[in-house]
């Protein structure tokens, strides 16, 4: 059985930790928590510079600059802020029941058709910190032909919470 207080241990046993939760591009909430669900706002796999900037460190297409490979790491590290950004808006991580819904969004190039072995990445991601029953999650993978800051991947995803 799964236990959510351990989601940060899991975390590490993974040699992952929570980046700095990326920066808001506009004025809108990190996440809202509304009848048991916490809603995400969108965001992207950026990094936080040193001179603490949120950057894309991967910048482009898939199936043109990109490889699958690179989406998928994308796709990881959007979900590690997507985590943060949970911390922020509950405080803490034991408040997550589970992932609910992942709608990603995959920067394509004209004739790639692997968004979903790139938003594989989140997905596994959440697969082995929540556990094979908690962590599979509804999720939609939609192709783009532009993603703000020639990110690769964006997404959002809304998790069940309890307080």
């Amino acid at each position: 059985m799964f236990d959510p207080g351990t989601l940060e241990e899991r975390l590490a046993q993974n040699g992952l930790r929570l980046p700095v939760p990326p920066m808001p591009i506009g004025r809108f909430a990190p996440g809202v928590v509304h009848a048991g669900l916490l809603y995400l706002s969108g965001t992207y796999g950026t990094v936080r510079s040193d001179d603490g900037q949120d950057i894309i460190d991967m910048p482009g297409k898939l199936g043109a600059e990109l490889t699958i490979e690179d989406g998928y790491a994308s796709a990881r590290q959007m979900m590690l802020n997507h985590l943060a950004l949970a911390k922020t808006v509950l405080g803490d991580l034991r408040h997550i029941e589970r992932p609910v819904r992942l709608v990603g969004y995959v920067n394509a190039a004209p004739g790639f058709r692997d968004a979903p072995a790139v938003l594989d990445g989140a997905s596994d991601l959440l697969f082995d910190l929540f556990g094979p029953d908690r962590g599979r999650h509804a999720r939609m993978a939609l192709y783009q032909h532009e993603l703000a800051r020639n990110a690769p991947v964006a997404g959002e995803i809304s998790f069940a919470v309890s307080r």
